[in-house]
């Protein structure tokens, strides 16, 4: 499968001039003949010092079918135990630098990809994208996601000039990361609902075709959810196929608007570790756990909307006292005020919020059932609950006042600070038995 992606820079109607500095995609088996094709006679052959970065599990996975490649090209290895796109890892390529290096070849998944689109736009060169598991949506993205000194950043990176995807070496990967792949992609649900939402109350820019590029991309994945989690090389070129589309549409927008909100923010704020310890899952599993969060969020609110059971309230400016008590614990305070001015919520006012929350009811109420979400999840071997990343339920709220401060960025999670909500009789009386029984426990244990 080759992507074309010629047309993807015309004129759009949204009036903005998309840039789209990737060359050639191509999605098959054999696709690493179609990268020596280029380094001999095509348009890589005048890079003298081509580069690997890899880490130790990506090279064994590809040593053989990348046998040529590798004996032509210097490389960084990195460790993978314990390997993450942060300040540490960037460290150690630098250390490693080859003299004269004039293009990267990136090696890997979501981690090598970061740090290898890092290093070209610090190294000032170009990178080729060589994905080994269809894990992630970032691939052709023109930011890096990573950790700087603890704190969860969108650092300055380049897109890669072309992405060689060979359904031979990323079909055959761990199907736990093929898995977390399609968990990233689900997330798209809420970061496009967050989108509209945001565009709806701000008058935020959004461009509808990008929107679709978007939604495309979750109808591709909704249909060969089985086949991701059995192996299935047609599924797997299906999903990578969505993953490279929606990483396209970031590379449009030129940034992660499209395709990241408040499902990303959970991720990052557990990453950062500030209310939690080490989390050992992959970035994909973490951001399906975060889309059911917000997914059962937006639901509530909207049934509060619904029923008349919502109100706009005053805002009363960033939760100084608690960031004090979460973030600045961990010596992280200042990084994330400053991350956090302008406050997004400034742009919102309250006459505008109070005349949109039937129409955010109705972007809500086109999304998923959580059944429907949970089980196209369960067929694709996703995880999607916080025990199953070794969280506790008793994390969840604070989870979701803290994270909207993890990125500026407007979502409804965060505008939620704004949006009170009644409990309805039957919540009441929920609440009211569960005390009660609480209460009868508590007594039968004394």
């Amino acid at each position: 499968m080759r992507v074309d992606v010629s047309d993807l820079d015309q004129p759009c109607s949204c009036k903005k001039e998309h840039k789209i500095a990737v060359r050639e995609v191509v999605i098959e088996a054999g696709a690493v003949n179609r990268l020596w094709e280029l380094m001999e006679s095509g348009f890589l052959r005048k890079y003298i010092h081509p580069v690997i970065i890899c880490d130790t599990n990506t090279y064994e996975a590809t040593e053989e079918i990348l046998e040529n490649i590798y004996d032509r090209c210097e490389m960084i290895m990195l460790d993978a135990k314990g390997l993450h796109a942060d300040n540490r890892a960037v460290e150690i390529i630098r250390a490693n630098r080859v003299e004269d290096m004039d293009l990267i070849l990136a090696v890997g998944a979501g981690t090598i990809h970061d740090l290898s689109r890092y290093i070209a736009h610090e190294e000032g060169i170009p990178f080729v994208s060589i994905p080994t598991a269809a894990s992630v949506d970032g691939f052709v993205s023109t930011v890096a996601a990573m950790t700087w000194h603890g704190l969860k950043k969108t650092m300055p990176a380049v897109a890669p000039v072309c992405v060689i995807a060979d359904t031979n070496i990323f079909a055959n990967a761990p199907k736990r990361l093929n898995a977390s792949g399609m968990s990233d992609l689900l997330g798209k649900y809420i970061c496009l609902a967050d989108w509209k939402i945001a565009h709806l109350v701000t008058d935020e820019y959004i461009c509808e075709r990008v929107i679709k590029m978007e939604e495309k991309a979750l109808r591709e994945v909704k249909g060969c959810a089985r086949g991701v989690a059995e192996g299935d090389a047609d599924a797997c070129e299906k999903l990578m196929y969505a993953l490279l589309l929606s990483g396209l549409a970031m590379q449009m927008i030129g940034n992660s608007r499209p395709a990241s909100c408040a499902e990303h923010h959970i991720s990052h704020l557990w990453e950062m570790e500030v209310i939690n310890d080490h989390v050992d899952a992959l970035h994909g599993e973490k951001v399906s756990v975060g889309t059911i969060l917000s997914l059962r969020e937006y639901k509530r609110i909207a049934g509060a909307i619904r029923e008349g059971r919502c109100e706009v309230v005053p805002y009363e400016g960033i939760e100084t006292e608690l960031l004090e008590h979460t973030f600045g614990k961990k010596g992280l305070l200042e990084g994330v005020l400053m991350e956090n001015t302008p406050d997004p919520l400034e742009q919102v006012f309250a006459e505008n919020l109070e005349e949109s929350l039937e129409e955010i009811a109705d972007i809500i109420e086109r999304l998923p059932d959580e059944d429907e979400l949970l089980r196209l999840m369960e067929q694709a071997g996703c995880v999607h609950s916080v025990e199953e990343i070794g969280l506790s339920k008793d994390i969840v709220p604070l989870t979701l006042d803290l994270s909207p401060y993890v990125r500026n960025r407007l979502s409804l999670m965060r505008m939620r600070k704004l949006i009170q909500t009644h409990s309805s009789i039957a919540e009441n009386q929920r609440i009211e038995k569960t005390r009660k029984e609480e209460k009868h426990e508590s007594r039968n244990g004394l």
